[in-house]
């Protein structure tokens, strides 16, 4: 992990929050939520009162934090109570009927910020990048260059300077072995051992051609794997259609999962050998839960928060609206025969 140079202003001694805290985690992806895992629980760990996490419905932030007694309650900024008044105001009515006695805004949104003001939180935290400053009041505040540094570096820089240790720096989700039965019957235990494939994606750069897909899936069954499971959200059903239609005679071992709930595709993929897939929540859901995760980095930079995510990378290494492109499924299947030692089962691959 890197590293990280001291905010522009500390307390004495890491901040504790007496009362209840409200953490607001307001990015919108299950990606991102997972990302802040480690920062939630090492927030909610420093107060004595009930801690509630403010966040967006398509986070998932409710089912990924089941297992974490530590949160309360998730209120949904994207499911404020109707009226005349801006969001802002409407969101701030809703912090003030809790009585916080401490926010901590894991975002530069000066909004929410504002918000955290007209509820009249006591003591607010955040990042302070430009005048969001002048609505929070307790420090350390972030250099303005972590603006744009990714939100899981900036997450950390900012507890580092508050003197927050990490338990874990490494987010991680916590599956039950009934979870992992579970899934691994709704799939048919015959299938495995298996790969998944991760085809979804918030933004179509980010995609990889379904021909590539289908390249790397027909070696991976050639090699010895049972099958592959081809994962998507509703979204991507004719995607995964189109690709079925391209592995041709692979097609029967290849099993589409779409629009699962989070918690179960969670067990599916920590039942699972290896993960292949774009730069989205399922890359980063399976890293979390413990699995390889190859992750492929043509559109957007590597992520490096945790040590389960292989990035692949173009051979310029330089991630662009054609980065994804410039993959090709032989360089895909070198590394991940390179990282494994193999490009089929181990020999002591258990099945599920």
């Amino acid at each position: 992990m890197r590293r990280f140079s001291s905010a522009v202003a500390t307390e004495a001694g890491p901040p504790e929050f007496p009362g209840d805290l409200a953490i607001v985690q307001p990015l919108p992806g299950i990606g991102d939520m997972i990302w802040h895992l480690p920062h939630i629980a090492a927030l909610a760990a420093r107060t004595s009162g009930r801690v509630t996490l403010v966040a967006k419905a398509s986070s998932r932030a409710d089912r990924l934090l089941a297992g974490q007694s530590a949160i309360g309650e998730v209120l949904w900024l994207d499911r404020l109570p109707p009226g005349r008044a801006p969001a802002a105001l409407r969101l701030a009515g809703v912090l003030r009927s809790r009585r916080f006695a401490a926010a901590v805004l894991l975002h530069h949104s000066r909004g929410l910020a504002f918000s955290l003001l007209a509820a009249g939180i006591p003591r607010r935290y955040g990042y302070g990048f430009t005048w969001q400053r002048a609505l929070l009041n307790r420090p350390p505040f972030l250099p303005h260059s972590m603006l744009h540094q990714p939100r899981y570096d900036q997450a950390t820089a900012w507890l580092t300077a508050c003197g927050i240790p990490l338990a874990d720096p490494e987010p991680r989700i916590a599956v039950p072995e009934q979870a992992r039965a579970a899934a691994c019957a709704r799939v048919g235990h015959a299938r495995f051992p298996a790969v998944a494939l991760g085809l979804g994606s918030s933004e179509p750069f980010r995609r990889w051609s379904n021909a590539a897909f289908a390249e790397v899936a027909s070696a991976l069954l050639v090699a010895g794997w049972r099958s592959v499971l081809l994962l998507g959200g509703p979204g991507e059903a004719s995607v995964i259609d189109d690709l079925l239609a391209q592995l041709g005679p692979h097609a029967a071992r290849a099993i589409p999962v779409i629009g699962w709930p989070i918690d179960e595709l969670a067990a599916l993929l920590a039942a699972s050998a290896l993960h292949l897939g774009n730069d989205s929540g399922f890359l980063n859901l399976a890293a979390a839960v413990g699995t390889r995760a190859y992750g492929l980095f043509g559109a957007t930079p590597p992520l490096h928060h945790s040590r389960q995510i292989v990035p692949i990378q173009p051979p310029d290494r330089r991630p662009d609206l054609s980065g994804m492109q410039r993959i090709t499924p032989d360089a895909v299947l070198g590394v991940i025969a390179a990282d494994r030692g193999t490009l089929g089962p181990l020999p002591h691959a258990a099945e599920a």
